[in-house]
């Protein structure tokens, strides 16, 4: 059984077009990983991700994935994992959507909830039976700060992020003692191409600062990251005020 707080030779990223699951990817080649798989919907921003890692040295492969098609990611995963070990998973897709455009569409709104967190139940099931097949690897789910408490101006995208980060943990534990390692990830607002024009905190931070700190929280076998660190203090603290003054809170 390979120890879990090595980092990993094969990583396997689900959304695979995602800029912090690049930065990361990025990171990783630059210290150990040396095999890359990228599951998105084709196109031609995932071929040019590919590109981009190729050129770090890393041996690069493309998988066709849609979170929205659940029958398809037995198939999607087992493809990769038929090639060999996979020693990471990276679960990193998800969308924001538009908080005021959604409430008004429900369909649009469900598609939010689907991807984010039907999806990554799905995704995320068949890659953690993956992993313990084989006796060891880490399965890092990309959540977010969002998932702490509900906000008004997302809670669309919140409460979704909130049933992943339920679902990670609780796999987790059920994974625990199998030789697989679960990570939830919760960055705040993350200043992305996606993200860009969005108002953001003074706690903003970065993909790179997010991939860092995965790096970290494998080499030290950690359950829980927070990015920046100090968003877990001010997360506890808005979780337990009261109703009617979060309610107030410019949040």
């Amino acid at each position: 059984m390979k120890d879990a707080t090595e980092l990993p030779q094969s990583l396997l990223v689900l959304g695979g077009t995602s800029e912090i699951a690049l930065a990361t990817a990025r990171r990783l080649i630059a210290r150990r990983t040396r095999t890359v798989w990228l599951a998105g919907r084709p196109s031609l921003a995932l071929e040019n991700a590919a590109g981009s890692l190729r050129a770090l040295g890393a041996d690069v492969h493309t998988v066709a994935f849609d979170a929205l098609d659940p029958a398809s990611h037995e198939t999607a995963l087992g493809k990769v994992f038929a090639e060999g070990p996979v020693d990471l998973v990276l679960l990193a897709f998800g969308i924001l959507g538009d908080q005021a455009h959604d409430e008004r569409d429900p369909v649009r709104a469900v598609q939010v909830a689907q991807t984010n967190y039907t999806g990554a139940v799905s995704a995320g099931l068949v890659a953690g039976r993956a992993l313990q097949a084989q006796g060891h690897g880490s399965l890092v789910v990309l959540s977010a700060a969002a998932a702490e408490r509900a906000r008004r101006a997302d809670f669309i995208y919140g409460s979704s992020k909130a049933g992943l980060d339920a679902f990670a943990q609780g796999l987790g534990d059920a994974l625990h003692g199998t030789g697989v390692h679960v990570m939830v990830v919760r960055p705040g607002f993350v200043r992305t191409r996606r993200t860009a024009g969005r108002p953001h905190t003074p706690l903003a931070t970065t993909p790179e600062a997010v991939a860092t700190a995965i790096e970290l929280g494998l080499r030290r076998g950690s359950e829980t990251v927070w990015v920046p660190g100090a968003l877990h203090l001010v997360m506890w603290v808005l979780r337990h005020a009261p109703r009617a003054v979060y309610r107030r809170l410019a949040v």
